[in-house]
């Protein structure tokens, strides 16, 4: 999508600080963070979000959740612990239409989140 903000990201239109890629996936640092470490894993190619997933991205999903594990380890987060997560829809709290897991950690999190 020519409008979408994590596209424009992921084809460099627009500046991030990169934490990983790959051919399938792209992380970065999120502008406004929610705790020490706050990264965005967006898929390159756009899919609005999980709930518009459908069996021929099975194999793409199970690589962002290996990537997340990759990258929380690379960050000294394994022993303590992270969280990721994704959001889906109003509700769920998604503001970009791009499926995208925020990888957060550094510091204890509470729950419930929201």
């Amino acid at each position: 999508m020519s409008d979408c903000l994590f596209c424009k990201i992921v084809k460099g239109d627009i500046p991030s600080t990169k934490v990983y890629e790959d051919e399938w996936v792209y992380a970065f640092k999120d502008i406004q963070p929610e705790a020490p470490v706050h990264i965005l894993i967006v898929p390159k190619v756009h899919l609005d979000s999980i709930a518009k997933a459908s069996e021929k991205d099975v194999k793409l999903l199970g690589h962002i959740q290996l990537v997340a594990a990759e990258i929380a380890r690379s960050e000294g987060l394994e022993e303590a612990g992270y969280r990721l997560v994704t959001n889906i829809g109003e509700d769920g709290g998604q503001t970009v239409q791009h499926l995208h897991y925020h990888l957060l950690g550094g510091r204890t999190l509470k729950w419930p989140p929201g």
